[in-house]
């Protein structure tokens, strides 16, 4: 994915699922992708083009609703006299609230994190949203190895996903106690045993990273000096070989090594999301453990630290399930606002002022009302990933919300 900040990313995330959950009565939702050299000029015509063809349809009511999305489509296009540098994205259509008679208008134009590469007209029953999902995938893919004589391990990281692909055990023999020629020719066959099973795991390797088209690196680890060995002799394909960009030393060689040579190749992948996010929560955590540690938890405090300008980096896992809810009291015009779950709904509330029962005048989300506020304040805004342990750690123990202070409060 180009350069995008994870607060850009969620939001893009977010707005293909709502996307995705929009559904018309007939075949009259519009999804049209114009990239940044199509002039706006053409798509015009095009759609008018569209709206004389649309007079085919059977449906008179499919007919009504796919001309009326055409013609707000035409409306907003003349808001651009040329596209957005990665191209501009309409989705328009009907889209029903319940009963006949209750569809209602809905439209939405943004520039997407990536460069749209076709033009393309799209009326279906749902939006057209496979290029948009395309965008979502994680283009940066490193290959992993951690391998000694005895067991290597070959895993794939996309992003923050660890896929082990293979696991391997060699049977090459340990220490032996002969001595004179015996010792020679156990050595020779310890030797041929190792190589052998070197060549197994380039052979494995090649299998695992050469179909991988944007391979942007691979990373060998193990303890000892065998990945060396291995990485100096011919047991890869060149190609791979050429993409070794590191070798690090661990203690084990399995899953455990894996995350050993994640964990020990920050330096040289500190570009990518995991290692970012890693960083960032190990920071909080390291902030949190010190007596005078700049580090806040928890929805309220977080809150009242923003407000007070103090935070440096919010953190907020994007799996935090929280609304804010802004209610008024119809009597004395009394307002407070309550930090809720999704799920749960404020029923007959009771103004601490007057005792008469407040209304629900305003619903936002939480990662929206706190991103908000940390931009009005300078603070620099990370959304957390739950792919990762340490993401699952800030959701779990401290409620997914979390800041790393510039001064204490």
């Amino acid at each position: 994915m180009a350069e995008v900040s994870s607060k850009e990313l969620y939001e893009f995330k977010r707005t293909i699922e709502e996307l995705a959950d929009k559904k018309g009565r007939g075949t009259e939702l519009v999804s049209v992708y114009i990239p940044p050299d199509k002039q706006v000029s053409d798509v015009v015509k095009h759609m008018r083009e569209e709206l004389s063809q649309s007079a085919n349809i059977k449906s008179k009511q499919t007919k009504k609703n796919v001309q009326s999305a055409i013609e707000v489509i035409v409306q907003k296009l003349k808001l651009f006299p040329k596209p957005p540098e990665h191209g501009l994205l309409l989705f328009v259509g009907m889209i029903p609230k319940g009963g006949p008679g209750t569809e209602k208008m809905e439209t939405y134009v943004f520039e997407p994190p990536e460069v749209i590469q076709t033009y393309t007209y799209h009326c279906n029953s749902e939006f057209y949203l496979e290029p948009l999902q395309d965008m979502l995938d994680v283009k940066e893919t490193y290959g992993l190895a951690v391998l000694d004589r005895k067991e290597a391990t070959i895993a794939v990281l996309r992003g923050k996903r660890i896929d082990i692909v293979k696991t391997l055990t060699s049977g090459v023999p340990g220490k032996h106690k002969a001595g004179g020629q015996s010792q020679r020719r156990f050595d020779r066959l310890i030797d041929l045993a190792a190589h052998e099973f070197l060549k197994r795991i380039g052979h494995h390797i090649n299998d695992a990273f050469l179909p991988i088209p944007d391979l942007k690196g691979v990373v060998l680890g193990g303890p000892g000096h065998t990945k060396e060995e291995f990485l100096e002799g011919d047991y890869m394909h060149y190609e791979i070989k050429n993409k070794v960009i590191t070798t690090v030393d661990t203690s084990y060689t399995g899953e455990f090594g894996i995350r050993e040579v994640i964990d020990k190749s920050m330096d040289v992948l500190n570009e990518m999301d995991i290692m970012r996010e890693k960083k960032l929560v190990q920071r909080f955590l390291k902030e949190l453990i010190n007596e005078n540690g700049l580090s806040s938890y928890g929805e309220k405090d977080v809150r009242r630290n923003l407000e007070m300008g103090a935070v440096e980096v919010l953190l907020l896992s994007e799996d935090v399930s929280y609304k804010r809810e802004t209610c008024e009291c119809p009597a004395c015009a009394y307002t407070e606002g309550k930090t809720i779950k999704k799920s749960e709904e404020i029923e007959n509330e009771q103004c601490p002022q007057c005792g008469e029962i407040m209304k629900v005048v305003g619903t936002r989300d939480i990662i929206d009302e706190f991103v908000d506020m940390a931009e009005e304040g300078g603070s620099n805004v990370e959304i957390i990933s739950t792919e990762t342990e340490e993401g699952i750690q800030l959701l779990r123990a401290f409620g997914g919300i979390a800041a790393i202070l510039r001064y204490r409060t």
